[in-house]
């Protein structure tokens, strides 16, 4: 959703008179009144000063970005205030703030908050787009200039109103000289981190280039038939599968999303040497990105990705709305119907829970999927239902046992593999019988053999297997809980969202399934840790960084709250041995720490904006911030001040 669109003229002023926080917060909630998004002006006001009273939403350069999610806000919306003369705002740089913007997020919408958040920071990274605000005359003017701004930073959003490309500073008809794809499985921080590298390095170099990012919010900026006949070379960036047929014909060159963000100029020297191989289609509109030449655990790695970017997002809806269901139902906590105890509670958790309980069909049928192609995505969802269920002949049905992740696992690859070998041997049947083996033999086949896979072979043993782990967990002591969270704090920074990082969130998702909420926090914890060391750093520290690191101050800070640990990746492939150590320190501190506290989250994602639903929360943000401070200071110890001229 774009600012302006959230953003009226009514809820802009631009001559602010505040002398300080308290009246700076009031005015900017009757601004935000003044344009119709709040129900109850004053439920919304609390909301943001209980934000206030978490942490100071002044986040240094001048500007503060305070917020609040709450169901007195009755539609998303924007509110700004230009102060010229400036107002203590308790910010982290100790500066007075001369630009404000208030965000209102129903509880309804999961994601709005998130996606205003990362546009502002991108936005507000760039010294002339503050300056222009400031200097705007009327409301209408600063609302062009932030216009101006997201069309030249986000051209997606002008795909359906206009048929004009952004970055066409090219004669009429010039066709792009490369052609990107970039994807990552979770499609929100690696996959748009890559594309703009490649095109911020493609201007520097001279090349023409269009880059399609296959995010959460489905494709964007697309490719189209005219402009892949056209180009030179096509680079897919991608930890998932990408759509290949149609790039039959062309040099493709294949690579890791993280080679997208760290190594853009060496990607494109490659892709304009002519030495890249040409790609060439097997064959079908659904044919995904290749394995050719791939290790195997590289293409192990790819399906198993492929599995959890499509469970993620039932983990996570699902799994807020049953924090929900508790978080409304305090009444009855305790209580054998705690979370249930109300209708609202009830509808929280009946919901929620029908969302978390897909987690394992879509798990095992799309790592099926990445193997198999579109046969095996049945057979996968059909022995991700039968591991959830623990389905066993070998036990009464009141006996038998889930076995949850793991046995979804091994169902998504068994039924991948299964489809892939049923395939080549019904290869050999007649021409005539084609058509009856995607409508009754791969179904018929597929569901048969899971079956028997499932129930005799796989669910006794991993059952058991899930249920000795579920009860060492659960009784764990202190001094091992601490180890744990400890573990798997850091393992969240040692790739910033690679294969550590998602292990040890996945082991954190499925650890709520079993009840085990206080590893969610601990990993959750330990994933914000980096991009809030960093802010920090380039805060108080900034004779250390370079001008363009010191710009991403305010991403890294709304980053980091918002549990996106991606935003550490530039500073950690510049610098890898002064940055991945401490970032691994500060995680661990932050992981131990709240596993000492007692601390919990049902819900799987959201950082800081589900600290309502949090347990213990004073708790955690100590936690957090203790490790946040742990990492800054490694940082800091090991890079020196750099000459004034690298500044």
């Amino acid at each position: 959703m774009k600012i302006v669109d959230l953003l009226k003229k009514a809820s802009i002023e631009l001559d602010g008179a505040v002398n300080t926080k308290g009246e700076t917060i009031d005015r900017m909630v009757e601004l935000m009144a003044a344009g119709g998004n709040i129900s109850d002006i004053d439920a919304y006001r609390a909301g943001v000063y209980k934000r206030e009273e978490e942490g100071t939403t002044g986040i240094g350069e001048g500007i503060a970005i305070p917020h609040a999610k709450t169901n007195a806000v009755k539609a998303p919306g924007l509110a700004a205030m230009v102060v010229k003369d400036g107002v203590d705002y308790d910010s982290l740089d100790g500066q007075p703030v001369h630009l404000i913007f208030l965000i209102a997020a129903p509880d309804t919408e999961d994601n709005i908050h998130l996606e205003v958040l990362s546009r502002l920071s991108m936005l507000l990274m760039d010294d002339s787009f503050r300056e222009h605000l400031m200097m705007a005359g009327s409301a209408d003017e600063f609302l062009k200039v932030i216009d101006e701004a997201e069309r030249a930073k986000f051209p997606e959003d002008q795909e359906e109103e206009s048929k004009v490309e952004k970055k066409e500073e090219k004669p009429a008809g010039e066709a792009f000289r490369i052609l990107a794809v970039t994807a990552c499985p979770t499609g929100i921080a690696h996959t748009y981190m890559a594309a703009e590298s490649l095109e911020n390095k493609a201007a520097e170099m001279g090349y023409t280039i269009k880059v399609e990012t296959n995010g959460s919010g489905g494709d964007k900026n697309v490719l189209t038939a005219a402009e892949i006949a056209a180009c030179d070379c096509i680079i897919i960036a991608a930890d998932k599968d990408v759509k290949m047929a149609r790039f039959d014909g062309k040099p493709v060159l294949m690579t890791k999303v993280a080679n997208g963000i760290s190594k853009a100029e060496q990607l494109i020297t490659e892709a304009v040497s002519g030495n890249v191989p040409v790609y060439h289609s097997k064959g079908g509109e659904e044919e995904s990105m290749s394995d050719d030449g791939e290790s195997l655990g590289r293409k192990i790695y790819k399906s198993l990705m492929n599995g959890v970017s499509h469970m993620l997002p039932f983990v996570i809806g699902g799994g807020i709305l049953i924090a929900l269901s508790f978080l409304v139902d305090g009444a009855n906590a305790g209580g054998a119907d705690f979370g249930k105890g109300s209708p609202l509670a009830l509808f929280f958790n009946t919901v929620g829970n029908t969302a978390f309980g897909m987690m394992f069909p879509i798990l095992a049928g799309y790592i099926a999927m990445a193997i198999g192609d579109r046969p095996a995505l049945m057979p996968g969802i059909v022995g991700g239902l039968l591991a959830k269920a623990g389905t066993s002949v070998m036990l009464p049905e009141e006996e038998w046992i889930s076995s949850g992740f793991f046995g979804a696992l091994i169902a998504g690859f068994v039924a991948g593999y299964l489809m892939v070998l049923i395939k080549k041997l019904l290869g050999r049947l007649p021409k005539s019988l084609e058509g009856t083996k995607p409508v009754l033999l791969f179904p018929f086949l597929g569901i048969l053999f899971m079956g028997i896979i499932m129930i005799y072979i796989v669910n006794p043993p991993i059952g058991a297997f899930n249920t000795w782990l579920n009860d060492m967990l659960a009784g764990m002591g202190e001094s091992s809980k601490i180890l744990l969270g400890a573990v798997l704090g850091g393992m969240m920074s040692i790739d910033f969202g690679g294969p550590f990082n998602k292990a040890a969130y996945v082991f954190g998702t499925a650890a709520i399934a079993s009840g085990q909420i206080d590893i969610m926090a601990a990993v959750m914890i330990g994933g914000m840790t980096p991009p809030l060391a960093i802010a920090l750093a380039t805060t108080f520290f900034r004779n250390r960084f370079t001008k363009n690191e010191k710009q991403t101050t305010i991403t890294n800070y709304i980053m980091g709250l918002s549990f996106i640990t991606e935003g550490a990746i530039p500073f950690a492939a510049a610098d890898p041995l002064r940055i991945i150590p401490p970032c691994v320190l500060g995680s661990a501190v932050a992981g131990a720490l709240s596993m000492a506290f007692g601390c919990g989250s049902r819900a799987p994602h959201g950082g800081i904006f589900v600290i309502g639903i949090i347990e213990n929360a004073p708790m955690f943000l100590l936690a957090m911030a203790a490790g946040a401070v742990v990492s800054m200071a490694g940082i800091v110890l090991l890079k020196r001040p750099l000459p004034e001229e690298k500044r």
